[in-house]
């Protein structure tokens, strides 16, 4: 096992105990499947993932599992320009750009975008619990396409 993929195997392990739920290989599959990738994929292509080493492993399981994941922090749901949700097991403050035409997203981090304040009429009228900046636009390979 690498480093890198034994400190996500800690990481979940961790997680999930402290949570009190069990440890399965199902769980730690399903997490580093959204680990060991950058895209943000739904949860039919972590099951496409998935089920290349675990072939009984149901859709159903997957869900499921994304959502005791989500709840104990380990990964959260996004949704973007098709408000299909997508899942990332980066937690860390970030943001992203998504091209309009083959909805691709990418993860970038920003130091003074993570600092931005809301304005004090949208302050005042919600309880803020974070923020995420969007930017859309074209990537590179859609780009060369004539976009």
């Amino acid at each position: 096992m690498s480093h890198k993929r034994s400190q996500k195997h800690g990481a979940v392990t961790s997680r999930l105990k402290d949570a009190g739920l069990k440890l399965t290989h199902q769980r730690v599959a399903i997490y580093e499947a959204l680990a060991d990738t950058a895209d943000h994929p739904t949860a039919e292509e972590v099951h496409s993932t998935v089920k290349r080493s675990y072939p009984m492993m149901s859709l159903n399981t997957v869900y499921t599992t994304l959502e005791t994941l989500k709840s104990i922090g380990l990964i959260q749901e996004m949704r973007f320009l098709d408000n299909i949700a997508r899942y990332d097991a980066n937690v860390d403050p970030h943001h992203h750009a998504v091209c309009l035409a083959c909805r691709r997203v990418e993860d970038f981090e920003d130091d003074a975008l993570d600092h931005i304040q809301a304005p004090a009429a949208v302050r005042r009228r919600y309880r803020l619990i974070g923020h995420q900046v969007q930017f859309l636009g074209y990537c590179p390979s859609c780009r060369s396409k004539g976009n």
